[in-house]
C-alpha cells in the first residue's frame, strides 16, 4: 500500500547498494570496501570519545575539520564534514543546483547522481562516455550551464582524468559549480584539493570509507571556497545540525593523522590491483585502466550474468548492473592477495582456462 506515500517517494527508484550478506561467509568484492583494518589509532580514539556519549557532538566538527585541513594544507573554513560522502553529495545537489539549469554528468558514473536529480526534482544533461569509457571533455563542456559533477576516478569504470584537465574544466565553467567526487582518488588519481583556494567554483568531495577503511563509521567531507562551505552548512542546519557523531569524528580524525599507515595500505591495494589485472588479461578478460580500488572487466565469450552467478555460487560477490553498455561488465573490488587469488581460480573454471 502506497496511499500515504508522497509523490516524490512513490515515483522514484532509489539507489541500490551492493549486497551485504548476513547469513553466510562470502568473499566480498562487490562494495569497494577496504580489505584491511583501519589504523590502530582509530580504536583508541573511539574508546576515548565514548566517555562523552551523553553529550551531543560538536555540530561544527572542529577537531575533524582541523585534521582534514592539516592533511591538505588548508584553513578549516575550507572544510565541511558529513555523515558519509553520500550525505555530503546530497547536500551539494541541494545547495548548488537548480531545476531551471540542468546538471551535467556522464551516462556511466555513480548511479546515486541520477537518484538525487529525481528525488530533488532537478534536471540533468547526460553525456555519453566514449566507447572506451573515457570522459569526452569537450562534449561535457558543450552546453554545460547548471553545474558539472565528475567522479574522478569514475565509478564503476575506474578511469581518471589528470588534474590539469580537470583544472581546465573548472576554469572554463567559472560561472557554475564543478563538483569533483574523489571517493577513490587515493588509489592512483590526482586530487584537486590543492586548487580549491584558487577556484571559487570548485568543490571536492572525499570519503573515509575507502582508503582509510572506515566504511562503517560513515564520514565524508567537502573541500571548497568558504562561500561554498557556508551553503553546505545552511543545508545541513535546515535538516540536522548533528550529522557526524562523536565516535565517527574521533575515529576519522585519528585515521587522517596516521599518514604512514594510510600510505602503506593504499600501496598494498595498488600492487594487488595491478597483479590481478595482469592475471585477468591472461585469462582473456578485457580489463580497463583503473586508478581506483576496483577493476572493470568483461570477457568476450562468457556473458557477464553467467560470470556473476557463477562467482556467487562459488562464494564470491562482485558487482554487475543490468544497464545499457555495461551489462556484460563486472566491477571487482580489490581484496587481499588471497581473496584475489581465489577470484582468479574461480574465473579459470568459469572461462574454461
Amino acid at each position: 500500500m502506497k496511499e500515504f506515500w508522497s509523490g516524490r517517494v512513490r515515483d522514484i527508484t532509489p539507489y541500490v547498494p551492493g549486497e551485504q550478506p548476513k547469513d553466510k561467509k562470502l568473499i566480498k568484492l562487490n562494495t569497494n570496501e577496504n580489505p584491511y583494518p583501519p589504523s590502530p589509532k582509530v580504536e583508541a580514539a573511539i574508546l576515548d570519545a565514548a566517555r562523552s556519549l551523553r553529550l551531543y557532538p560538536d555540530p561544527e566538527c572542529a577537531v575533524l575539520r582541523r585534521a582534514i585541513a592539516a592533511r591538505y594544507g588548508l584553513s578549516p573554513d575550507y572544510v565541511f564534514c558529513g555523515n558519509g560522502s553520500d550525505e555530503v553529495l546530497s547536500f551539494a545537489f541541494q545547495a548548488f543546483f537548480d531545476k531551471a539549469k540542468p546538471i551535467t554528468f556522464p551516462d556511466i558514473t555513480y548511479t546515486f547522481y541520477a537518484v538525487y536529480v529525481k528525488y530533488l526534482d532537478l534536471t540533468a544533461r547526460i553525456v555519453p562516455l566514449n566507447d572506451d569509457f573515457s570522459l569526452p571533455v569537450e562534449a561535457l563542456l558543450d552546453g554545460a550551464a547548471g553545474g558539472l559533477v565528475i567522479a574522478n576516478p569514475n565509478a564503476p569504470t575506474g578511469q581518471a582524468l589528470p588534474a590539469e584537465t580537470l583544472l581546465e574544466i573548472v576554469r572554463r565553467c567559472s560561472d557554475q559549480v564543478v563538483l569533483v567526487d574523489e571517493a577513490y582518488v587515493d588509489f592512483g588519481g590526482e586530487s584537486m584539493a590543492r586548487w580549491v583556494e584558487r577556484c571559487p567554483n570548485l568543490l571536492v568531495v572525499q570519503t573515509a570509507s575507502k582508503s582509510r577503511s572506515l566504511a562503517g563509521l560513515r564520514v565524508g567531507w567537502a573541500l571548497g571556497d568558504p562561500d561554498l562551505i557556508r551553503a553546505l552548512q545552511c543545508v545541513r542546519d535546515c535538516i540536522n545540525s548533528y550529522t557526524v557523531d562523536r565516535l565517527a569524528a574521533a575515529g576519522a580524525a585519528a585515521a587522517l593523522e596516521d599518514e604512514a599507515y594510510f600510505a602503506s595500505t593504499c600501496q598494498t591495494i595498488i600492487r594487488t590491483r595491478e597483479t590481478t589485472a595482469r592475471r585477468l588479461r591472461e585469462l582473456g578478460f578485457e580489463v580497463g585502466p583503473s586508478q581506483a580500488n576496483f577493476l572493470f572487466v568483461r570477457h568476450p565469450q562468457v556473458p557477464g550474468k553467467a560470470l556473476f552467478d557463477g562467482l556467487r555460487e562459488r562464494g564470491i560477490l562482485v558487482r554487475r548492473w543490468d544497464l545499457p553498455r555495461i551489462s556484460e561488465h563486472l566491477r571487482v573490488s580489490i581484496g587481499t592477495e588471497e581473496e584475489m587469488a581465489a577470484l582468479c581460480r574461480a574465473l579459470e573454471e568459469l572461462t574454461g582456462q
